[in-house]
């Protein structure tokens, strides 16, 4: 696996890339076997790319009907509150593109207790990756309860702690080996509610990474990601993310 890295001078630029990026990738995906999955990041990094993605040149270009979203990490709040990672890309994408609602799947943030949500979304993706569709792209897997589930694009952020989705540093949502989705009860990262998160080994199995980096005081951490891997693995769970696939870095010169 290697670490493909794309630098950009600011926040607008590198939503105008990462938005030819993925139409690009979508449309490859779409022709190559007739849907994209991707999974959507959470936080302000990727509203730049959500709010070009729902305009032109890039709206036209993709092809909604045959593309599923879903979520890598969501606050434990309801649908249209403030901090709902789901709220955001409804209101900067979602709303005004021509895809079918019932290609949006959102993570039940408001299910309660937390670990409730996540085996829901976690069942939720079990059935949907265990279609007839996926078992072809991966015929080598007898059973998907004995496998993990390959998105054809995860977005993801970084925090200055090193976090990505919600996996923080420390916390034992990272040790899971056979789980999906995770419950994370006590997240460092603002707001301080409970989140509900895809694992490593899920996160692992997809085919391309994007991972999106802008915001101040990263830069110490995101350099020990390049340059030291092994070392920065032991501190940083964005370290860990080390896919069968491609893992991209678009990071915001300007901020980091």
């Amino acid at each position: 696996m290697e670490r493909e890295v794309k630098r950009y001078p600011n926040l607008a630029a590198l939503g105008k890339a990462a938005a030819e990026f993925i139409s690009t990738l979508a449309v490859e995906c779409v022709n190559e076997h007739g849907v994209f999955t991707i999974a959507l990041s959470g936080g302000k990094t990727p509203i730049s790319l959500y709010q070009n993605l729902a305009k032109p040149p890039y709206q036209p270009r993709m092809p909604w009907s045959h593309i599923h979203l879903f979520w890598g990490d969501e606050r434990c709040v309801p649908s249209d509150h403030p901090d709902s990672n789901f709220a955001m890309a409804f209101r900067s994408l979602i709303s005004k593109v021509p895809i079918t609602p019932r290609n949006v799947h959102r993570i039940p943030g408001e299910v309660e207790p937390p670990e409730d949500a996540a085996a829901a979304y976690e069942n939720f993706l079990r059935e949907f990756f265990g279609s007839t569709l996926q078992r072809d792209r991966h015929s080598n897997v007898s059973s998907m309860s004995e496998s993990f589930p390959s998105f054809d694009l995860i977005l993801l952020g970084m925090g200055k702690d090193g976090h990505t989705a919600s996996l923080f540093p420390g916390n034992e949502a990272l040790e899971g080996e056979k789980r999906w989705m995770a419950a994370v009860r006590n997240p460092r990262g603002s707001p301080l509610v409970p989140r509900i998160t895809l694992t490593l080994p899920v996160i692992n199995r997809a085919r391309c990474i994007l991972f999106l980096v802008s915001g101040s005081g990263k830069e110490k951490v995101l350099r020990t990601i390049l340059e030291d891997p092994d070392s920065a693995a032991r501190l940083y769970p964005a370290a860990r993310v080390m896919p069968d696939g491609r893992v991209v870095w678009f990071i915001d010169e300007e901020t980091v």
